[in-house]
This record gives C-alpha cells, sequence and structure tokens, in this order.
C-alpha cells in the first residue's frame, strides 16, 4: 500500500464514517429512553422496527433468500442482540458518554477474535493497543473501581463489546457470500425477535406508554436499518481491519454528543477515554521497518 493509498477513501469508507457519527450520537438517546423502557424490550421494539421497514423496502428481493443468507443472518442477529442488550442495560446506570468509550474496546478486541477464530495471531502493536486500552478502561471506570470492583453497567458493557467484535468478524465472513439487503432483514429480525422472546426469562415486563421510547425505538429503528445495511454492504470491500479503524470514531462522537447534553467527565476519565481510543489506532499501526521489508510483490 501505497502512502496516497493509506490516505484516500473510497465512497465505501466515507460511508462507514458517516454511519458511525451516527452511532456514537445513539448513546444518549438509549440512555434517556432507559428510564421509561427495560432494556430487551427497547432493544426488541428498536430492532423489529428496523426489520420491518427493511422487509419493506425490499420485499420483492426477499423472495430469493437462500438457506445460507438466513443461517449468515442468524448469526450476526444473534451477535447483535447481545452486543446492543447488554449495551442498553448498561445504560441503565452509566452515562452515555462513558459507554462510548468503553464500547471502544470491541475495536482492540477484533484481532484477538480474528486469532481464535481464523488462526491469525495479532501483531506487536496490537498488543499495544489492546494494552492501553485496558489502562484507560481502568481510569474511566474511576478510582472507585479500585482492583476488581467494577459497577453492573460498566461490566455489561464490557462484555458487550465481545459480541460486537464478533458482529464486526460476521459481518466480513460471510459479506461476499450473500445479499446485503436480504441478510440485513434477517439479522435485525433476529435480534428483535430474541430480545423480546428473552423478556420472560429476565422477569422484564411491558412498560407503560411512552412518548420517549416510543419515539426513540422508532428513530433508531430507522437509524439501525441504514447503518447494518451500510455494513454489510461495505465490508464486502473493506477489511475488518479497516472498518475497524473508522469505526473508532464511535465514542469520540458519542463523547461529543454526551457533553453537549450536559455529561462531565472527570478528568481521569477522559484520559482514560484518550487512551482507550489511542489504543484504537495504535493497535492498527505497522512500524516502518515492517513495511520496508516487504517486497513489492507481496504489498501488492
Amino acid at each position: 500500500m501505497t502512502a496516497d493509498r493509506a490516505f484516500f477513501l473510497s465512497r465505501q469508507e466515507l460511508a462507514l464514517i458517516a454511519i458511525t457519527m451516527v452511532w456514537g450520537g445513539t448513546f444518549l438517546v438509549i440512555h434517556l429512553a432507559m428510564r421509561h423502557a427495560g432494556p430487551l424490550f427497547f432493544v426488541g421494539v428498536r430492532f423489529l422496527v428496523a426489520g420491518s421497514l427493511m422487509a419493506l423496502l425490499f420485499r420483492r428481493c426477499l423472495r430469493g433468500l437462500t438457506r445460507h443468507e438466513a443461517g449468515a443472518g442468524a448469526a450476526i442477529g444473534a451477535a447483535i442482540f447481545a452486543g446492543y442488550a447488554l449495551q442498553t442495560y448498561g445504560l441503565q446506570t452509566i452515562s452515555s458518554s462513558q459507554s462510548a468509550f468503553i464500547t471502544a474496546l470491541y475495536v482492540p478486541l477484533v484481532p484477538l477474535l480474528q486469532w481464535a477464530v481464523l488462526r491469525r495471531p495479532p501483531h506487536l502493536m496490537s498488543w499495544i493497543g489492546i494494552a492501553c486500552a485496558f489502562t484507560g478502561l481502568i481510569l474511566l471506570a474511576g478510582p472507585q473501581a479500585g482492583g476488581v470492583s467494577l459497577s453492573a453497567g460498566e461490566i455489561a458493557t464490557i462484555v458487550s463489546t465481545l459480541a460486537i467484535a464478533a458482529e464486526i468478524i460476521l459481518i466480513s465472513h460471510f459479506a461476499k457470500s450473500v445479499d446485503s439487503r436480504r441478510v440485513t432483514v434477517v439479522q435485525l429480525l433476529v435480534a428483535g425477535g430474541l430480545s423480546l422472546l428473552l423478556m420472560p426469562v429476565a422477569g422484564e415486563s411491558v412498560p407503560a406508554f411512552s412518548w420517549v421510547w416510543l419515539g426513540g425505538a422508532l428513530g433508531l429503528g430507522a437509524a439501525s436499518a441504514v447503518i447494518q445495511l451500510t455494513m454489510n454492504w461495505a465490508q464486502k470491500s473493506v477489511s475488518p481491519t479497516r472498518a475497524t479503524v473508522i469505526y473508532a470514531g464511535e465514542p469520540v462522537w458519542g463523547g461529543v454528543v454526551g457533553r453537549l447534553a450536559g455529561d462531565r467527565l472527570p478528568a481521569l476519565a477522559l484520559l482514560g477515554g484518550a487512551l482507550i481510543v489511542a489504543g484504537v489506532l495504535v493497535s492498527e499501526l505497522r512500524p516502518a521497518w515492517r513495511a520496508r521489508k516487504r517486497s513489492p510483490a507481496s504489498s501488492a
């Protein structure tokens, strides 16, 4: 890759940057909606709205749905459900800015999951990035976290990052063998359906009607439809590594929106957030001497 190519953005990459800005702004909406609804109910309605919109838009295309696409959509949908349900649960007790920065941990986690699933070990800079992100997490959690105790909301958000990382890998794994429109419909409906089905298991009841959760679910449903469709389309040509670098902007936008809404993180938490973002970016760097060792043929 030439120096010029490193700074060139394709239309797919520009599309991912745009949805990352939208994605970052959703943290505050979810945080507000959690005052009026439970996490499973809200996630269920949000993704059923998104899936229904996509099914209506692509109803003719759905006739060609294959078993492979249904399985791919179900797998991605299960990862979406786990990631968003846990993240939404966390937003009941932690701020939107804090949730956004903790969620950034999924980016350094992607190389680890690729190692476990695809047998591709992380390079040195990935390990350095992971160390920076972990240090940032400790600072973000605050002195009260001590050595071992994190709040339930923070723990749920941390676990959600594993599911989000799995979602990115699964999307890249299936992207070139499925129709983006059909698989998007399946994954959205699966994510929403699983969330509502598990409400009785979690002991969560249907909340009283509120325009806040309804408006949030409808708005985020439309946003989720656009986000997931764009991810499925763009990651056909954008690698998981490059996509995760772009997604690293999510906590930054989430923090900006949260600050505009009145969130005020302490200095140590801001430093922790900065370390997480630094870890995200460092994990994707390559030392210059490694690039020089590669021949022109191998770098093509």
